[in-house]
């Protein structure tokens, strides 16, 4: 394997969407590269993630919510509207990747800390990305609606969905990204909320467990 550190970064990124089963264009690709490298430079003054070895961060963040989009593009086919809110979105993750390879859905990233939507603007601007709005806002001051609800870093299963219900469209689920099957977060969950399937989900290059989560109001709620 070459030795330079940006044909290393690319071609994990290759084995990782290999192994995801996901074709990406390389339009795509350079994208998501652009990313990681607008996330280093950002991170080295605003602190954005803890994460800061480009190869790290491609796992870590990039692969990890790649590994969400198969599912993702499974549950839109059976919508009849494609718009998604990622909530607490932090530096963009998983909404800008998700936007990236999935260009006909309309993202919302929504965090409440300024420096981070200034930076997933950045990304938006850089990357020409249409179909992102990046929002500064408490998500409870939030006004949008979505068919899919998501967070990967945001709260407790059950403090996710009692502050995002008003954003659920008819019809609308919620997807969390969590590493282990959150037990005690899934017993805590009230009876209005009906979980109808914990996916694991297989992370190129990452050993640890990951799975999401996906939820919806009962029916009668």
């Amino acid at each position: 394997m070459s030795g330079d550190p940006d044909t290393r970064l690319r071609d994990q990124l290759a084995r990782g969407l290999a192994q995801l089963g996901l074709a990406a264009t390389s339009g795509q690709e350079d994208a998501l590269l652009r990313y990681v490298a607008l996330l280093r430079r950002w991170s080295a003054v605003y602190n954005l993630t803890a994460v800061r070895d480009p190869e790290a961060m491609m796992t870590h963040h990039i692969l990890d919510c790649l590994a969400a989009v198969p599912p993702l593009h499974r549950q839109l086919a059976l919508q009849p509207h494609r718009a998604l809110i990622d909530v607490g979105s932090g530096a963009g993750l998983p909404g800008v990747v998700f936007a990236l390879m999935t260009s006909d859905l309309r993202v919302v990233c929504v965090d409440s800390v300024g420096k981070k939507v200034a930076f997933i603007q950045q990304v938006i601007a850089d990357l020409g990305l249409a179909n992102v709005e990046a929002v500064h806002r408490r998500v409870e001051a939030l006004r949008e609606k979505a068919t899919v609800v998501t967070s990967r870093a945001y709260a407790s299963l059950d403090k996710f969905v009692t502050t995002t219900t008003h954003l659920l469209a008819d019809g609308g689920v919620w997807m969390a990204m969590k590493g282990r099957r959150p037990e005690h977060e899934l017993a805590a969950l009230g009876a209005g909320i009906e979980v109808f399937h914990v996916e694991p989900l297989a992370v190129p290059g990452l050993p640890e467990d990951r799975c999401l989560i996906w939820m919806r109001p009962a029916p009668g709620r």
